[in-house]
């Protein structure tokens, strides 16, 4: 008994002769790159509100609650204001009688606390500022 060897070419010919929209590989990389780029320009494509802070998002929705006093029962009509506090450290403290409800840190530093209330302070090695959010309800 004889045994002849053949070649992957030999035994994958007669296939791609039967199936001639067979995609060769550099067809496949050309497909798979261009959805990735398609992909890629619908995610920037996704609206972004650069009008407004979320700070001034989520004051307006605390002052439009407030202004709805009929779902609240309330003899008080109270007003809340806001400030910033900047300071050129990693510590920011609020005035007093005002409460921090946010902080940002400088050198895109995410990494903050709120202590006592009314002190922020940014977590991260390099900082240059910190802003503390002060409110109050009076």
């Amino acid at each position: 008994m004889v045994y002849k060897s053949i070649s992957s070419g030999q035994v994958l010919e007669p296939f791609l002769r039967f199936c001639p929209g067979t995609p060769t590989l550099n067809r496949m990389k050309t497909t798979t790159f261009s959805l990735l780029i398609c992909i890629s320009l619908l995610q920037l494509m996704v609206p972004v509100n650069t009008d407004e802070t979320i700070e001034i998002i989520v004051e307006k929705k605390v002052k439009e609650l407030l202004a709805n006093q009929d779902n609240y029962p309330s003899t008080v009509t109270k007003t809340l204001s806001c400030t910033s506090v900047k300071s050129m450290n990693r510590w920011a403290s609020c005035p007093t009688g005002m409460t921090a409800t946010g902080c940002a840190c400088g050198f895109a530093c995410g990494s903050w606390e709120i202590q006592n209330g009314d002190t922020c302070n940014c977590l991260c090695l390099l900082i240059d500022w910190t802003t503390a959010r002060c409110c109050q309800l009076s």
